[in-house]
């Protein structure tokens, strides 16, 4: 019976920052355009930077 008095303000003090989260994210417009991350996938990459050689990849050192 005792144990009940920390987990339940534990848990609502859980509850209440998973709905702080919640709400940041919606206002930060993380849920605005659902469909857009769906078809950049499809989407050809961007043209490389300028000066940069598109045949040297990040990564590959010259040796």
């Amino acid at each position: 019976m005792e144990s009940l008095y920390l987990l339940v303000p534990l848990s609502a003090a859980v509850v209440l920052m998973i709905i702080g989260v919640f709400g940041w994210a919606v206002g930060g417009g993380q849920f605005e355009d659902l469909d857009a991350e769906g078809t950049r996938i499809l989407e050809p990459d961007e043209a490389p930077a300028a000066g940069l050689d598109p045949d040297q990849g990040a990564g590959r050192g010259r040796s």
